[in-house]
């Protein structure tokens, strides 16, 4: 055979593409910064900035309008940074598959070349235990092909030289990219390399962009409500200027009255007034320090989950887990251990859970050396399918056989066994190993400890092969055949049998696979299992890991699935345990009806085919042992390929949640307070309670400070009995909007109170511009912020649950009281502050202490009310 030249090789290229899929443009840091300025909330900060900018230019406040792009900027550089260091990790996770090498034959000679330089018209050797690099037909030699990657068939497959079939993968001469040769050496000629390729079609497929996440929906939800609150506030805080300066002004009353031209100056100063003072409300009522929050606290969710073998590649995919409803899970590898062993041994004598003594164990042994292709190596057992590894550590390393092997006929799906001849004693006998279904019927005599061939019925033995499947057990029978048969097996005609014995292998269950099962669904979250096995053996791994339980029972097969409509799955979905003998299309579908019915769905999987289902899913579930383009398609990768890093995710995902939940609770009662005491104090002859500086100092509170104490919150186990959220339940709930409005209203009454009642005035020392009542104010508000921290924090009547799970809140609180406490006696005339007495400090801090009751009669009055109904 001749290769190809290096002109050819680079007129192929030219015609045909290299070996790469083309993968969709990842971003580069600064687009990718200035793509997060489109967040919703961010959108409504940067209309705040354009507001405070049109201020500044009219001696407008310098420091809000630096808070709010401060706030901007630092958001959207710590989203940015989190989301590139997850496709860092991800880009080092899939570098090992760019470096793959395979041997071509070129002009030159055999070479060894990396993938991705191969062309259309390459010859590739190719062996056991390689992956296929690209499409091709087979040119000579026979291949064992393991497709369940791209078809979710574990059965191996065998390829060969013909006539070409029909470009599926279930043509014998077709090699696909991304498959795995288990068995054989072979030559083969490729035909379609990158994304021409089976691969390729299916990795543009999950590149396409997928439906808005679950917290994108809820924050332009809340982007909408909040804009509202403050378009609502700022009229009314209009009204109330010109109403006030209409009743108390009589030069404007009667300038309104006359209507005359000449006033019109007079009366346009107060309507512009007015009009700032509504546009103040707006940007004051934002809570700017939101999405510098979201992205501390998804960043630091993500640094945890990595540690706890779950890498994020897309930081929305964590709140979508958090309020998933219902999962479709793949069974091996993530339910089970993925690697098939020995459970049992059936024989004419009965069952064993080791390799016996005598004759029947020596048979055994002889299958394992004979009619297998998994072999032991130096150090570990090499080559061959899962069933063939699995006896090959059944019989051990010192317990196989050599003897002469003759011909062999590789197993197939179709003849659904193998067969060997060996000479054994000076006779030929053939080897034939295979599903027990076809090949229990044809035995007429089974082989006993003495080495002697009995009489064997059959009707018994069967019965007991029938309980061992319902057991979730796969089959496999062992036995024999007098003489040469190869040729007859080879035309389907099968001799009389002699009985070794029948295999049970099972996948066992993940030690932790009940109890990840068992927490998904006391956190809501429906699991269904889908597996390429039969309904017998999907049900039982399903009862045994507990999925199926309550209502959840109905076990179905792909084909019953083709033949419901779209309506009648969406009605059996609450029902639906198991769909065994599934195809991949059945997935999508399967993800597609359950969104329709507005649910929040997850997907695991590790194959090619998994891919399109991954990639529609709300939250994708990809395995680290996958193949890449399932790796691609996922929205979370679990790197140990568990299932109980699945639910760790749903419990991360909650919790981030609850974290926002919280601290818009603090953002919007202390804006709600520093808004209704700014706007109410001027009609009280406080024309600025609070100065510019002063206020840079809160905002540094309620955002900055406020988002890193949240941001530590650690996740509360008892957060996965609660149900999951609805896709479209909004970020404010009655219970927040409760809180908010009454914390935020008994905030402002009891400011105004500490500022007017004389009893409380009364307490701290006279002077000329009243500094130092003040000054205790400023310490009051800061006072009351740290306290409602506390309250916003947890939902529970004990304020200090869960505290010491969270250290940095803690820490960030004293400190704040501390610099707080310094800047009273430190702060002069730039924080306009004089020192306080002990006893006049007291009197703010005794003062906002009060916030911390008032919350505590606000949760009980709820729970009579409601129940225990919180965040």
């Amino acid at each position: 055979m001749q290769g190809l030249t290096r002109a050819q090789v680079e007129a192929a290229r030219a015609a045909h593409g290299e070996n790469k899929l083309t993968q969709k443009k990842s971003r580069g840091f600064w687009r990718q910064f200035v793509g997060n300025l489109g967040d919703p909330v961010i959108r409504i900060l940067l209309c705040a900035l354009g507001v405070n900018l049109l201020f500044l230019f009219q001696g407008g406040d310098w420091v809000e309008t630096v808070g709010v792009a401060v706030s901007v900027f630092l958001a959207t550089l710590i989203s940015t940074l989190s989301e590139y260091s997850s496709e860092a990790a991800f880009a080092r996770l899939n570098a090992e598959e760019a470096n793959r090498r395979c041997r071509v034959l070129r002009a030159e000679g055999l070479v060894e070349l990396p993938a991705a330089e191969l062309v259309v018209g390459d010859t590739v050797c190719i062996g056991a235990g390689e992956g296929v690099p690209a499409d091709g037909r087979i040119l000579r030699g026979r291949l064992g092909v393991d497709q369940s990657a791209m078809t979710g068939e574990s059965r191996e497959v065998e390829k060969h030289p013909g006539r070409a079939g029909d470009g599926s993968p279930a043509d014998p001469t077709l090699l696909l990219s991304g498959t795995v040769v288990l068995t054989g050496e072979a030559e083969y000629v490729v035909t379609a390399v990158g994304d021409s390729t089976v691969l390729g079609g299916i990795s543009r497929e999950v590149q396409s962009d997928t439906r808005t996440s679950p917290l994108k929906l809820r924050l332009t939800r809340l982007a909408a409500t909040i804009s509202r609150i403050g378009y609502a506030a700022a009229v009314l805080v209009a009204l109330a200027y010109l109403c006030n300066t209409f009743l108390m002004d009589s030069g404007f009353q009667w300038t309104v009255i006359r209507m005359k031209l000449a006033d019109l100056p007079y009366l346009g100063y107060h309507l512009l007034h007015a009009f700032t003072l509504a546009l103040t409300v707006i940007v004051m009522a934002v809570p700017e320090g939101l999405p510098m929050m979201i992205a501390v606290v998804l960043s630091a969710n993500i640094r945890r989950m990595l540690r706890g073998q779950v890498l994020v590649r897309k930081p929305m995919g964590i709140e979508a887990a958090g309020s998933m409803n219902l999962l479709f899970t793949d069974k091996t590898g993530t339910l089970t251990e993925g690697k098939m062993r020995v459970t049992a041994l059936l024989t004419a004598e009965g069952e064993s859970r080791s390799l016996p003594r005598g004759a029947v164990g020596e048979a055994v042994s002889l299958h394992a050396a004979c009619n297998c292709d998994a072999a032991w190596g130096a150090r570990e057992l090499l080559g061959g399918n899962a069933t063939d590894r699995a006896l090959g550590l059944f019989v051990g390393r010192r317990r196989q056989a050599l003897l002469p092997i003759g011909e062999k006929l590789p197993f197939d799906s179709r003849r659904k066994f193998s067969a060997a001849t060996v000479r054994r004693g000076g006779e030929l006998c053939t080897l034939v190993k295979g599903a027990p279904d076809l090949l229990l019927p044809y035995v007429q005599r089974a082989l006993n400890r003495e080495g002697q061939a009995v009489f064997f019925s059959t009707a018994g033995f069967g019965s007991v092969l029938r309980e061992a499947a319902a057991g979730g057990g796969r089959l496999l029978l062992l036995g024999e055949a007098e003489g040469d048969c190869i040729a007859a097996l080879r035309r389907g005609e099968i001799p009389p049998l002699i009985l070794h014995g029948v295999l049970v292998l099972r996948d066992r269950l993940r030690p932790e696979a009940r109890r990840a099962v068992q927490d998904l669904q006391g956190a809501g979250i429906g699991v269904v299992m889908i597996t390429g096995d039969s309904p017998e053996t999907g049900e039982a791994i399903a009862r045994a890991c507990g999925i199926i339980t309550g209502e959840r029972r109905e076990v179905l097969t792909g084909a019953a699935l083709e033949r419901m409509s779209d309506e009648a799955v969406a009605a059996i979905l609450p029902r639906l345990a198991v769909v065994a003998r599934a195809m991949p299309g059945h997935k999508s579908r399967l993800v597609r009806v359950a969104q329709e019915q507005d649910l929040v769905v997850g997907m695991t999987g590790d194959g090619i085919n998994d891919a399109p289902a991954l990639r529609l899913a709300d939250v994708g579930f990809a395995q680290g042992s996958g193949t890449q383009v399932a790796r691609e398609a996922g929205d979370i990768i679990i790197l140990d390929d568990n299932l109980a890093s699945v639910a760790r995710a749903v419990l991360y995902g909650r919790n981030i949640f609850k974290s926002i939940r919280k601290f818009i609770v603090l953002q919007l009662t202390m804006n709600f307070s520093a808004v209704g005491v700014s706007m109410i104090c001027p009609f009280l002859g406080i024309d600025a309670p609070v100065t510019v500086v002063q206020m840079l100092w809160i905002n540094l509170i309620m955002d900055t400070l406020g988002g890193l104490a949240f941001a530590g919150e650690a996740a509360d186990p008892r957060q996965m009995r609660e149900p999951p959220k609805r896709r479209d339940e909004p970020i404010l709930c009655g219970y927040m909007v409760n809180q908010i409005a009454l914390l935020g209203g008994f905030t402002v009454g009891m400011c105004l109170a500490f500022l007017k009642l004389p009893g409380v005035v009364a307490r701290f020392r006279e002077a000329e511009d009243d500094i130092y009542l003040l000054t205790a104010f400023f310490a009051l508000f800061i006072f009351a912020g740290v306290f409602n921290c506390f309250n916003a924090r947890t939902d529970r009547l004990n304020l200090f649950a869960g505290l010491g799970k969270n250290p940095a809140f803690m820490g960030i609180m004293l400190a704040v009281a501390v610099v707080q406490i310094l800047f009273v006696y430190l702060g002069g005339s730039v924080l306009r502050t004089a020192p306080l007495t002990p006893s006049e400090l007291s009197v703010p801090l005794w003062a906002a202490l009060t916030v911390i009751p008032a919350e505590f009669l606000r949760k009980l009055i709820w729970r009579a009310w409601k129940g225990k109904q919180g965040y």
